[in-house]
């Protein structure tokens, strides 16, 4: 039996997907949890094998998650299984180690075929997410403006963004108008989206 662990902070998908994956003869799902700061801990506990992470979670996001578990308990393998099908966030993903990235409207039995090949040590890649990152590319920013168009996620003044930063508000200014240059948009906030869609804004 392949011992699994979901992690995603909606419980109706972890419900539905320790359903499906139950239903397997050689799955069985041991734990599950709503937060990435609760992956490892639960990883060691239940001596989990393949670790199954959302990309958006409280505490930690998944791929900080992924490389935690890569880092501290590198004989449980990762498949990342999200909603966010963005060829930014597979690039982290298989940076930090996971073994596989699959989208969530994934059919079941693909599904539990992916756990069984990273299991196995396969990679298993989305193949649309594949060939979007192969034509997307690494993230065009910098670290500062990838810092700048995090911290004005929020929808902050340059004056806010500056003092999160400790900047003046000049290199804010600066930095924001390179990224929205590099990204192809008119403002901040579109600026702040499509990097956001892009996956360049998770911290590595």
């Amino acid at each position: 039996m392949i011992r699994v662990l979901l992690a995603d902070d909606q419980a109706l998908v972890r419900g539905a997907m320790a359903a499906l994956l139950d239903m397997e003869a050689d799955l069985t799902v041991v734990a599950e949890v709503g937060r990435g700061d609760e992956v490892v801990a639960a990883v060691r506990e239940h001596g989990v094998q393949v670790a199954l992470l959302d990309v958006e979670m409280p505490g930690l996001d998944g791929i900080a998650a992924a490389r935690q578990v890569r880092r501290e308990v590198p004989q449980c393998r990762v498949l990342m299984v999200t909603t966010f099908g963005r060829a930014g966030y597979l690039r982290q993903a298989m940076a930090a180690g996971a073994g596989g990235f699959v989208v969530k409207d994934t059919p079941a039995r693909q599904l539990a075929d992916a756990v069984r090949r990273v299991h196995e040590g396969l990679r298993v890649v989305d193949p649309a997410l594949a060939a979007q990152s192969l034509a997307l590319g690494d993230s065009p920013l910098t670290e500062r403006e990838t810092q700048v168009l995090r911290a004005a996620r929020d929808g902050g003044t340059v004056a806010d963004v500056a003092r999160e930063l400790r900047l003046s508000e000049g290199t804010v200014r600066n930095h924001l108008s390179s990224a929205i240059g590099k990204t192809g948009a008119r403002t901040r906030a579109e600026a702040v989206r499509l990097a956001g869609d892009n996956g360049w804004l998770l911290k590595l």
